[in-house]
């Protein structure tokens, strides 16, 4: 798909959502249910960015219960989306270009054998 032709981001998508949405979009064509990953992702992708912005604005401590300093919320919710993001980006299956390798396509934690799952008896 050329860059012109690259259909308009999400309403609401911001900045780093939008140059996401067209940097995959203007280099791939993708069917409908991948096209929902990508939407999810772009928000994913936004989210963080907000995250972000309140962690450096209130630092990665903040006030807890008992006057007890605790990890900000933001910078604990930052974490678990940046694991949702990392499995969008897999589950999208976007093939490799560097150096002509194709992308593997084995499960999250690979393909164990029935040796191997001897072995760890």
């Amino acid at each position: 798909m050329s860059p012109d032709s690259v259909p308009n981001a999400p309403k609401g998508t911001g900045p780093a959502g939008r140059r996401l949405w067209r940097s995959i979009l203007g280099r791939w064509e993708l069917d409908e249910h991948e096209m929902v990953l990508l939407r999810e992702l772009v928000r994913v992708v936004d989210r963080l960015d907000e995250l972000h912005a309140l962690v450096a604005r209130d630092g990665l401590m903040v006030d807890g219960p008992g006057g007890l300093d605790r990890v900000h919320p933001a910078a604990v919710e930052a974490r678990q989306l940046a694991i949702v993001e990392a499995r969008l980006v897999a589950a999208l299956r976007l093939p490799e270009e560097r150096q002509g390798r194709r992308q593997r396509r084995v499960g999250v934690r690979g393909v164990y054998s029935l040796a191997d799952a001897r072995m760890a008896r």
